[in-house]
């Protein structure tokens, strides 16, 4: 029934104040208010409408994106939105476009490597929205090994400009987002040469297209890659190919803050520190992991709901039957997904912290925190992605049948998320250089060099690697002293192992390729480590609201033993627990999930998403699920008739001729 809701009783089992949890899930009351609005604005405007979405041909969606991006710009400008409310529009409509490259890279790549000169010249006509950009980096044959790239910029000190080309089939551009299509400009990443020396990897600033006719440019060989992995999802981003042939632009096209050409030719490293850069690497990273908190909490959302909606077996004496939510199997397998939605989201507040605190130490040219935080932003983005990704396919399942439909949102979800554990750094190799900061922190112990920031912990390295977890029953695992020690024990004596593996070898690059899934290995204890603290941290704050923070340290004590549980081969490898200790982790998790569940829709709810961002029905607020799905149903093309097109041509002769078959 219209106007019912379902989850109601659900809802009436919440121990805490769910609007107060809204604002602590959102940052801040301004950050809360600020989604609520305009997620609502979105929600409302048919405009911004995701109906029949995944059934669509892939020009028909293409243009279809290309109408939503458009007509938000019209909104954003008719609302005269900030730039704050325009960011948060455009994260509602949902649905990648050209303008997520054209404001998240081209813009932040002209801002943090252009001059001042060059950002007065591009910045107004790319705010405007005269040019449209994206970020040309990735190759063919080579992504996460930028310095192996091959595209070529040759100066021309005759002309004074830089000849762009491609010499190779894998020196073609291949993945930038809005490329394909749409964008008329490229920050365009090649190989800078200059009086026959190559200087390595720069950026410039390339036009591709007329602004008059949109056609490539003399030498100019653009198009899109292709169809990629599921229905809707990044289907409706250009994701492009270009080639160059010799193509010309004017010296000052490249981007010149940290290094410059001269007139004559000459390769001049300005004043501006090369570390700058790192700044940039850090803000997309910190975006990224707050980027999968809200994939993850969209999909934990749906997989609660409809586990409180969904019944199956133990029904007595004609009763209902049990709801999927009450089982043991599937809380062991959602609520550690729910409490990871929350720890990766405040890790990600932290995050921003760290990007702050980095930015105003490069502007005082104060790199010492640079390594750490560099090693932390990699190492976080490489855990939370592959956690989210492989989370989103565990909602999915834990929907049963339902999950694999596309109306329930997860299929799409997934599709669109798991790139990220692709792009901005693939999460293995991201992993690995974590692991060379840890063996260089662990090389420099004995030089007096004190460990700061996330790998403060390796300063007690001595206690760390003697000490014994003093857990005597259960509850003792509630206590943050033992279990943060328990994550800085594991951590350092993982890194340990390996620094002493590696020392075995005569050559370190050679042990380090040897020892690498080890290395991956000790990575991740690290991340968690940094995760786990995080989220202790933020218990540590004072929280607003009746039960919040009670329902907090469920959700953070969850994280943390199921971490454990998970693990508990590291744990009891590196001798700090006993097996005994590893079974009372396990006792408490269980009584712990009996805590959270009187409260699981209304954690979910805390994400305050509206249906039309969660697009699913098996998400929907009110729970109303099995009408819609029916209703869906007949929505798909191939119920516009009852005979399918093909039946005259294919089955009705291989029907007629069974039918002669049976006479004989």
């Amino acid at each position: 029934m219209e106007g019912v809701d379902y989850l109601a009783d659900e809802r009436k089992k919440a121990e805490f104040d769910v609007n107060e949890m809204k604002i602590v899930w959102a940052g801040s009351r301004h950050n809360f208010e600020l989604s609520d609005r305009i997620s609502k604005l979105v929600a409302n405007d048919p405009g911004f409408s995701k109906e029949g979405r995944t059934m669509l041909p892939r020009k028909e969606l293409f243009k279809n994106t290309l109408r939503k991006a458009t007509y938000a710009w019209k909104r954003i400008i008719e609302l005269r939105l900030s730039e704050e409310e325009a960011a948060k529009l455009r994260h509602f409509v949902d649905e990648p476009a050209f303008t997520d490259l054209h404001w998240g890279m081209f813009i932040p790549a002209i801002k943090g490597q252009g001059t001042d000169e060059q950002q007065k010249k591009w910045l107004p006509l790319a705010y405007k929205m005269q040019i449209i950009g994206c970020y040309a980096q990735t190759e063919l044959g080579h992504g996460s090994n930028v310095q192996g790239l091959e595209t070529t910029a040759t100066f021309d000190p005759q002309t004074d400009e830089f000849v762009i080309h491609s010499p190779t089939l894998t020196s073609s551009k291949w993945w930038p987002g809005g490329l394909g299509k749409v964008s008329t400009h490229a920050v365009v990443y090649a190989r800078l040469i200059t009086n026959g020396k190559d200087y390595g990897i720069n950026g410039f600033i390339v036009q591709l297209r007329s602004l008059e006719d949109h056609k490539p440019l003399p030498g100019v060989t653009v198009g899109d890659i292709g169809l990629k992995f599921g229905n809707g999802a990044y289907n409706t981003m250009d994701n492009g190919v270009l080639r160059f042939d010799h193509v010309r632009i004017p010296r000052d096209q490249m981007l010149m803050r940290v290094s410059q050409v001269t007139r004559e030719g000459k390769y001049v490293q300005s004043d501006v520190p090369r570390q700058l850069l790192y700044g940039t690497m850090v803000y997309v990273r910190q975006t990224i992991v707050s980027d999968a908190s809200n994939a993850l909490s969209r999909a934990v959302c749906i997989a609660t709901r409809y586990s409180a909606v969904r019944r199956q077996f133990g029904s007595q004496n004609g009763g209902q039957e049990i709801q999927v939510i009450d089982y043991k199997t599937q809380q062991n397998r959602l609520f550690p997904l729910l409490a990871s939605a929350y720890a990766f989201r405040f890790v990600g507040e932290w995050l921003k912290w760290l990007y702050t605190d980095v930015t105003q130490r490069l502007q005082a040219n104060d790199f010492s925190t640079l390594p750490e935080a560099h090693a932390c932003t990699a190492g976080l983005k490489s855990l939370t992605t592959t956690a989210t990704a492989d989370g989103i396919e565990e909602c999915r399942k834990l929907c049963g049948g339902h999950g694999y439909l596309c109306s329930s949102g997860l299929p799409e979800l997934f599709a669109v998320y798991v790139p990220a554990c692709t792009y901005e750094g693939d999460n293995t190799v991201l992993l690995l250089q974590v692991a060379r900061f840890l063996m260089k922190t662990v090389s420099q112990l004995g030089s007096g060099k004190k460990p700061v920031g996330t790998i403060a912990y390796m300063g007690r390295i001595e206690h760390l690697m003697q000490c014994r977890s003093d857990v005597k029953q259960a509850k003792d695992w509630l206590k943050p002293s033992a279990v943060v020690e328990a994550f800085e024990a594991r951590a350092a004596r993982m890194s340990v192992a390996c620094a002493q593996n590696l020392s075995k070898f005569d050559n370190p690059e050679e042990g380090f390729a040897e020892l690498a899934a080890d290395l991956a290995e000790a990575a991740v204890a690290h991340c968690q480590l940094i995760v786990v603290s995080k989220f202790i941290e933020k218990l540590q704050q004072d929280i607003p609201g009746e039960g919040v923070k009670q329902q907090l340290e469920v959700l953070c004590g969850i994280y943390y033993l199921f971490l454990l549980h998970k693990h508990q081969g590291d744990f009891l490898g590196t001798g700090y627990i006993t097996s005994k200790q590893a079974s009372l982790a396990n006792d408490q998790l269980r009584a712990l999930y009996s805590q959270l569940r009187p409260n699981a829709i209304s954690l979910v709810d805390a994400f305050n998403y509206t249906d039309h961002f969660l697009d699913s029905i098996l998400g929907r607020y009110d729970g109303n699920v099995y009408p819609k799905l029916y209703e869906a149903a007949w929505k798909d093309p191939l119920n516009q008739s009852d005979i399918a097109d093909g039946f005259h041509e294919y089955i009705r002769p291989l029907l007629k001729q069974q039918l002669r078959t049976a006479r004989l």
